[in-house]
């Protein structure tokens, strides 16, 4: 399967991890996930795992209120909670 944006596909022959890193950067923070194959049961599994923990925090990021320009704490706290949860 091929990346797709904020969503890279990790897959080596000589490492431990295969899977995806979900990364994304919004106002001079940048939020990064891995999904493993492993942990989900198979590379469709953690693809599907990883564009819907995307599209919650981009909803999230989409909504939230900027102080000077970067997102506020709380909002980042909240997308720290989600992406632990993921």
């Amino acid at each position: 399967m091929k990346s797709r944006k904020n969503l890279t596909r990790f897959t080596y022959e000589t490492a431990a991890f295969e899977g995806w890193r979900l990364c994304v950067s919004r106002s001079g923070t940048t939020f990064t996930k891995y999904f493993s194959d492993k942990k989900h049961g198979s590379e469709k599994k953690a693809l599907k795992a990883a564009e819907e923990t995307k599209m919650r925090l981009l909803k999230i990021v989409d909504h939230s209120r900027r102080v000077n320009g970067k997102l506020s704490k709380t909002t980042i706290e909240k997308i720290h909670k989600l992406l632990e949860a993921s």
